[in-house]
């Protein structure tokens, strides 16, 4: 039996239903992501996880037992779950030492308890030296490390995370995700963390939930999602990538309407109608000259090459004014306006049904 498990959840809005029969299982110890663009029912989730929302069908069980169901939702003060907010929600009259141990105050823990606790908690998060400074004087990371710290210090089953990481800055988002992974890995409580950075996702998650209009389009590992997207969203929305649609030809290959033939290793073909193909930017390879073969292979014209210093990005326009997209080496440059080749290997094309 899964630790948490969400049996066709729902939550509606008036007519409109944000959250629509989301089925997840989530094991006990795991990091998950539910990833998705704003609008996509994530948060709305995650509030219902967390008791603030009361859902209008299914149930939500957490070891077994039901904390939510149409109607009904235990409040969130007895589900020993700990939130971290976007906004971090630190107590700005509170030193970090107040602000970390003020859950353990709560549940009225003995003085000497309270203490050892804190102080473990404070060093494990590289925040002893500051425990004596107030929110207004600490810089974004160190409030984020302070609000980890007072969800992690009252030990709870299971810790949600709302876009904990969306107000800092590039760099200090990077050293947040590897930190935020390394006390999962440290605590390994039941994580769930909500975030619309793709990155983000693939960096912390064991389990990488895709979310679109309000349901899920697919669930699996990081590898799994990047490398065997199940519908064009999963595709366009994890990594980039170019989609050419056309008509099955034969078992395993798709004929675009500008006559190329792209022959597909992977995915599933539409039994009858238009399939998508999609291929990774990196996975196309741009030539000056035609490759061998007669399937895969489309000649083009540089519209756009952007030098980014470990690669360039080149747009190249074929047949029919369709644009595709490749991410080539800083050693491959071709000038915009050059005639080049496009090699799309059939092992990096994948046919999306959906």
């Amino acid at each position: 039996m899964a630790f948490l498990e969400l049996i066709g959840l729902t939550k509606k809005f008036g007519d409109a239903a944000a959250v629509s029969k989301v089925d997840l299982a989530v094991e006990q110890g795991q990091f998950v992501c539910l990833l998705g663009p704003s609008g996509c029912g994530k948060t709305t989730t995650l509030r219902l996880i967390a008791g603030f929302l009361t859902p209008d069908g299914g149930e939500i069980r957490v070891g077994g037992r039901v904390l939510s169901r149409a109607g009904s939702s235990e409040p969130p003060e007895r589900r020993n779950m700990s939130m971290i907010f976007q906004s971090y929600a630190l107590w700005p009259h509170m030193t970090v030492f107040e602000n970390v141990a003020y859950g353990l105050r709560l549940r009225r823990l003995p003085k000497t308890e309270i203490q050892s606790r804190t102080d473990t908690i404070l060093a494990v998060t590289k925040l002893h030296m500051l425990r004596d400074r107030y929110p207004g004087e600490l810089s974004g990371g160190q409030q984020q490390r302070v609000s980890l710290a007072r969800a992690l210090v009252v030990k709870p089953e299971t810790l949600l995370l709302d876009e904990p990481l969306s107000n800092l800055d590039a760099n200090l988002r990077e050293e947040m995700r590897i930190e935020i992974r390394n006390l999962h890995d440290q605590f390994r409580y039941t994580t769930v963390y909500v975030t619309h950075d793709q990155t983000e996702a693939m960096t912390t998650a064991d389990l990488v939930v895709v979310m679109n209009q309000g349901g899920i389009d697919q669930a699996g590992s990081p590898e799994d999602i990047y490398k065997r997207p199940a519908s064009e969203f999963v595709a366009r929305f994890i990594g980039g990538t170019n989609i050419l649609r056309g008509i099955r030809m034969g078992n395993d290959a798709v004929k675009c309407a500008n006559g190329l033939v792209l022959r597909c290793d992977s995915g599933d073909f539409a039994a009858a109608g238009e399939t998508a193909v999609s291929v990774r930017h990196h996975d196309i390879e741009l030539k000056a000259e035609r490759p061998p073969g007669d399937t895969n292979v489309v000649s083009g014209t540089v519209a756009r090459q952007i030098y980014l210093g470990s690669h360039r990005d080149y747009l190249v326009e074929i047949e029919g004014g369709e644009k595709i997209r490749a991410v080539a080496p800083v050693s491959v440059d071709m000038p915009t306006g050059k005639s080049v080749w496009l090699y799309l290997a059939p092992e990096h094309c994948r046919a999306l049904a959906r």
